[in-house]
C-alpha cells in the first residue's frame, strides 16, 4: 500500500469548548497522527451544540502555541465569513505562531442557516464560487508579494489598493491550500489553478475515482502536472476491536453501522485498513478521519495503535 498519512478532523460546532479541542489536539500529537483539523462552522447541525460554536482561527491560534509537531488547519474555511484581505492576514499570523504548520482548506460555503444566524450575507452558489476564485487570487497574491512591494486587486467583488501584504506566512509561497468537493467543473478548475491538495469529502471509492479523474483532466488543460497535487479523502471513522464496539461507537455518534459502509471507514482495525487501501489505490495519500465523539480518546488510541501502525 502507498504510504498514507492519517489526520484527525473534528466538528466542534456540534458541541465543544476550546479545552475539549485542546485535549483532542494534544492526543493527536502524542499518538503520532499527522495533523489536527477542524471544521469552520458557526452553527450546530441537528443539535443545540452546547456550549456553543468556537471561531476556528482563534482556536487554531491557541493550538499553535500549545502543540509543536502536528499540522493545523480547517476543513474547510468558508470564504463568506471573512474578507479575503483579513483572511490572508489571519492565516499568515497563525502560521507564524505555529512555526509554519498551517494548511488552509478553503471553500465557497454551503450552510445558509449559519449565515442567517449571524447576519452574514449568503449569495447564490455561482456568486460564491466567483468570490472563492477571487479570494484564492488575493490570498496567493498577498502572500507572494515581496516584502517592500504592494499588491492591488480589482475584481467584481473585491478591490485591494496598494496592500503591503503583511504579515507574511513562513513559506514564501504561503501555506498549502486545500480545495475540495464534488462539483464537476469549477471545483476541479480552481484546484488545478490554486491548490496544493484536492480533498474528496465523504464519498465512495467509485465517486472519488470519477472526481479525481476530473481534477487530473483540469490540471492537464492548463499544463499542470497532476502529480504535483496531493489527493486526499475526508471520511467518518468508526472503529472498534469487535463488532459490538463498532456498533456502540456508531450509536454514540448517531449512526447505524450500515450508514457508514459506502462512504465512511467502519469496522475493526483490519477492515478499516483494507478500506483505506481501496482509496490508496486511487492515489489518495492522506485520510482525514472525521472524529465525532470528542470524549472518546480510546478511539484515537485504537486508531493509532492498530490502524496507523499498519499503514
Amino acid at each position: 500500500m502507498t504510504s498514507i498519512a492519517l489526520r484527525v478532523f473534528i466538528e466542534p460546532q456540534q458541541g465543544a469548548s476550546y479545552d475539549d479541542q485542546l485535549r483532542v489536539a494534544k492526543a493527536t500529537e502524542d499518538l503520532g497522527f499527522d495533523a489536527f483539523f477542524r471544521s469552520d462552522h458557526l452553527h450546530a447541525m441537528g443539535t443545540e451544540g452546547l456550549p456553543g460554536p468556537t471561531e476556528s482561527w482563534s482556536v487554531l491560534a491557541g493550538l499553535a502555541r500549545e502543540t509543536s509537531r502536528i499540522r493545523l488547519g480547517t476543513m474547510v474555511t468558508s470564504i463568506t465569513f471573512r474578507p479575503p484581505g483579513l483572511l490572508a492576514m489571519t492565516v499568515a499570523q497563525v502560521d507564524q505562531m505555529s512555526g509554519g504548520r498551517v494548511d488552509l482548506g478553503l471553500g465557497a460555503g454551503w450552510f445558509e442557516r449559519e449565515h442567517a444566524a449571524y447576519g452574514i450575507p449568503f449569495p447564490a452558489a455561482p456568486e460564491r464560487f466567483d468570490r472563492l476564485e477571487e479570494t484564492l487570487e488575493i490570498l496567493t497574491g498577498l502572500w507572494r508579494t515581496p516584502t517592500g512591494e504592494t499588491f492591488s486587486h480589482t475584481g467584481a467583488h473585491y478591490q485591494l489598493t496598494d496592500s503591503p501584504g503583511l504579515p507574511k506566512p513562513v513559506r514564501p509561497e504561503g501555506p498549502p491550500i486545500i480545495v475540495g468537493g464534488k462539483g464537476k467543473t469549477r471545483t476541479p478548475a480552481l484546484t488545478a489553478r490554486f491548490a496544493d491538495e484536492f480533498n474528496m469529502p465523504f464519498s465512495s471509492v467509485e465517486a472519488s475515482r470519477t472526481q479525481f479523474a476530473r481534477v487530473r483532466e483540469a490540471c492537464g488543460a492548463i499544463g499542470r502536472d497532476p502529480d504535483d497535487l496531493v489527493f486526499s479523502q475526508a471520511l467518518t471513522i468508526c472503529c472498534g476491536r469487535d463488532d459490538a464496539e463498532v456498533a456502540r461507537r456508531a450509536k454514540a455518534i448517531g449512526y447505524d453501522v450500515s450508514d457508514l459502509v459506502d462512504d465512511g471507514l467502519v469496522g475493526t482495525p483490519d477492515q478499516v485498513v483494507a478500506r483505506i487501501g481501496d482509496y490508496a489505490e486511487l492515489g489518495s495519500t492522506r485520510i482525514y478521519l472525521q472524529v465525532l465523539d470528542l470524549a472518546d480518546l480510546d478511539h484515537l488510541e485504537l486508531l493509532a495503535g492498530s490502524v496507523m501502525t499498519q499503514l
